[in-house]
């Protein structure tokens, strides 16, 4: 009966197998030995070995060989980028150095500048440069660091913090003639300091504070937080922290960014240009609210003469004007290794 219990002697029941699942198991096994497998259509699959180790090879060294290409056109390419800057620079170099060395003298930097070029010099626009060099690091420095500290140590980060730090990144791409508009009408206009060095460096200020700002946040975010937290399990409160272990160890990336973004201070025009800076000056500046000229007017000055005499004077004045900016980066990496050793 169907109801009965199985009993001792009788055979286990035999599981009852579907026809498609022993079909796929048998096309498993064929595809396994890398036989063809037809299926009930009719139509047969292409004959494989999954594991054929003389495919599998071929298909790996393949693929090697088309890294390696990729690797070794992306190496050209850079090197081709790389090379084009090199000797441009290098051209670029030779002509001003083959126009401009035989210019250099003491009378050259001793005298103002003429009208008669045997008797044209740099004087005034070098002294210019200093002052306004000075006079921006003097304004430039204190602020972008004191922002960067507030905004990486002090500031919370909520919706404020981030539209600052949106805006000081999108104030670092505004072209440089911007600032001049706005220095022009901040600081020679409605502040009434005319045409004058302090003008001339708190319109360069503006144009450099988001990008020593940024530089200094990179270098004060380094810092591992290790050093803080050890510097509180000690006693000392956020500021003991932040100057005597946070700010001595990212002083070199924040010293390195002064000296970038002062390097093209000293280089810049057009907001000198704006503000209303002089281009012909027989006489030095002695204080902050004199008139001026620097360096890149008296460049563009004498290159917009006709005469080849003043093409050559300019050439002289650039290469002082790259000295000028080695020596920075020169006292920039003395600066950084020094701090390095220390910490």
């Amino acid at each position: 009966m169907s109801g009965d219990p199985a009993r001792a002697g009788d055979p286990p029941p035999r599981s009852v197998q579907r026809p498609e699942i022993t079909r796929v198991a048998r096309e498993a096994v064929q595809r396994e030995a890398g036989e063809r497998v037809s299926d009930p259509t009719g139509a047969e699959d292409p004959p494989v070995g999954p594991k054929d180790p003389v495919r599998l090879g071929a298909q790996r060294t393949l693929r090697e060989r088309r890294r390696r290409t990729a690797g070794i056109v992306f190496h050209v390419l850079c090197a081709l980028a790389t090379a084009t800057g090199v000797v441009a620079l290098v051209i670029l170099l030779g002509d001003v150095l083959a126009d401009g060395l035989g210019e250099i003298d003491v009378a050259f930097l001793t005298s103002f500048a003429s009208r008669i070029p045997e008797r044209a010099g740099i004087k005034a626009a070098l002294i210019g440069s200093l002052w306004m060099l000075t006079l921006t690091a003097l304004i430039s420095f204190p602020l972008s660091v004191g922002a960067a500290i507030y905004l990486e140590e002090y500031a919370r980060k909520n919706w404020v913090t981030r539209m600052i730090q949106t805006n000081i990144a999108n104030l670092a791409g505004v072209p440089s003639i911007v600032y001049g508009i706005l220095g022009l009408a901040l600081f020679v206009r409605t502040l009434a300091l005319g045409r004058s060095v302090l003008a001339g460096a708190l319109t360069l200020s503006l144009l450099i504070l988001p990008v020593i700002i940024l530089a200094s946040q990179e270098a004060i975010r380094a810092v591992p937080d290790s050093i803080r937290q050890a510097a509180y399990g000690l006693g000392a409160t956020r500021w003991q922290a932040v100057r005597m272990q946070v700010l001595p160890m990212a002083l070199p990336g924040i010293l390195t960014g002064t000296i970038l973004a002062l390097s093209r201070a000293v280089g810049e025009t057009a907001p000198l240009v704006m503000i209303g800076a002089l281009s012909f000056v027989a006489f030095t500046p002695r204080g902050p609210l004199d008139q001026f000229t620097v360096l890149p007017l008296q460049i563009f000055n004498w290159m917009s003469r006709p005469q080849q005499e003043f093409r050559e004077l300019a050439a002289g004045a650039i290469i002082v004007l790259l000295a000028v900016l080695l020596l920075m980066n020169a006292a920039a990496i003395l600066l950084r290794n020094r701090y390095q050793r220390w910490h």
